[in-house]
């Protein structure tokens, strides 16, 4: 295994480079400068007492899949604490408006020993449950040697990853081997797992088709309805770099068609907000943003959605939506999201992050996919135009989104043997 043990000395002998790097993070807003400590593995909070099962979920996406997993174990292990930990600020916000109270959030320590050993030395995790792709080798590998059972829930290895993994099998076979079981998205996954020198693997199907609508704040829901009243709307969701743009001129476009359009465009980072404003305003629209309480007014063009964690918000107000990161960079987000809510879905050409998810909605009618920025107008105008098709495609993208919820029980049958193992009396303090 040189290879996995040359990682372990790159990460022992770049400490103070990873110091910098973490400090510079946090002057650029990437990193909580109150919480920075805990990306050291200092820890925030006292441990419980009792056994104690442990989620990691690195961003967004995967720490929102892990919410019905939370429920589930609190129901059905109640004498079990729960310590969350995600790698970005973006999820530790979500996290904390989403986290029952009783659950602890804290930032996963950087992947090196020193960090680890004192993450892992204050909270002794009974079980670990990591979600999809997020793969550090240190953390795993002495977590399982501190007898932690891990399982790796919702698993998922794009093809671009498994090809560099298969490269190097000394450096991934360590990992694998610290799972007790594999639940991978799907068959094609599955493999890969298998591949990579998994020894524990079962396909259990995605989670994200386990997770509950997205909330809202009713009082906030009915007042933009109230700013909105009967306009024409739709919505341009996480959209990237150059989205925003396209965005725009089909607006400016459509509206000569629809009177009164109103664009809805939330950017998937909400810090570029002021330059996207920016580049809406230079062709000539006028925005209403989200963050600084402005109202939505009958000459508004865009309602500019800059905020985190209100995606059930900017879903609700829409009856079409537009998937980001699909035409000018590629992979796009999760369209279950806007499906359970009542949205008609477009996307562009490339949805490879929800590949599986997207060819089986297609196939249902269920999403209609964009070439071009021009297809994507000629769609949007006849969705606009034609209330019958786009309630049909509502209503398909509803039914595909809530048809395989048993994903959960699935998830919660594979990992019972672990959780029980953990609870009895030889369970660690």
């Amino acid at each position: 295994m040189p290879l996995f043990y040359a990682y372990r000395a790159a990460t022992r002998i770049l400490g103070p480079i990873v110091g910098l790097y973490l400090h510079r993070r946090k002057n650029r807003g990437k990193e909580d400068p109150g919480r920075i400590g805990e990306r050291f593995g200092h820890p925030g909070h006292r441990r419980p007492d009792g056994p104690l099962v442990w989620i990691h979920g690195a961003s967004v996406g995967e720490s929102l899949s892990a919410l019905p997993v939370i429920d589930r174990l609190q129901r059905d292990y109640p004498e079990f604490a729960i310590l969350v930990t995600t790698g970005t600020v973006t999820s530790a916000r979500m996290m904390h408006e989403r986290l029952p109270q009783n659950v602890i959030h804290q930032f996963i320590p950087v992947d090196r020993q020193v960090y680890v050993a004192r993450f892992l030395h204050h909270w002794r995790p009974d079980v670990a449950l990591w979600l999809e792709s997020d793969l550090w080798p240190n953390i795993l590998t002495r977590a399982r040697k501190a007898g932690t059972k891990i399982a790796l829930l919702n698993g998922r290895i794009s093809e671009g990853s498994f090809k560099s993994y298969r490269r190097f099998p000394s450096f991934i076979r360590p990992v694998m081997a610290c799972f007790s079981v594999v639940l991978a998205q799907t068959d094609t996954e599955a493999a890969r797992f298998i591949e990579l020198g998994a020894p524990n693997v079962i396909t259990t199907g995605n989670l994200k088709f386990a997770a509950l609508p997205l909330p809202v704040e009713d009082k906030i829901l009915r007042k933009y309805r109230d700013q909105i009243g009967d306009r024409p709307v739709w919505l341009a969701s996480s959209t990237f770099e150059g989205e925003e743009s396209i965005a725009a001129s089909i607006h400016a476009r459509l509206r000569e068609k629809h009177r009164n359009l109103l664009t809805i465009i939330v950017p998937r980072h909400p810090n570029r907000a002021t330059g996207v404003e920016a580049t809406l305003m230079g062709k000539g629209l006028r925005v209403a943003r989200r963050s600084m309480d402005h109202i939505i007014s009958r000459d508004t063009d865009v309602f500019l959605g800059d905020t985190i964690g209100e995606m059930g918000l900017y879903y609700r107000l829409a009856p079409i939506c537009f998937i980001g990161k699909t035409l000018c960079v590629g992979g796009g987000q999760n369209p279950l999201e806007p499906a359970r809510l009542g949205c008609a879905i477009l996307h562009g050409p490339d949805m490879s992050n929800f590949a599986e998810i997207s060819q089986e909605m297609l196939s249902e009618q269920a999403a209609r996919p964009c070439t071009d920025e021009a297809d994507l107008e000629r769609q949007l105008d006849q969705l606009l135009t034609n209330q019958p098709a786009r309630d049909a495609l509502t209503d398909a993208a509803r039914n595909y989104a809530n048809s395989k919820a048993e994903v959960l029980e699935r998830t919660m049958s594979a990992i019972n043997d672990l959780m029980v193992a953990s609870r009895g009396p030889h369970a660690r303090p």
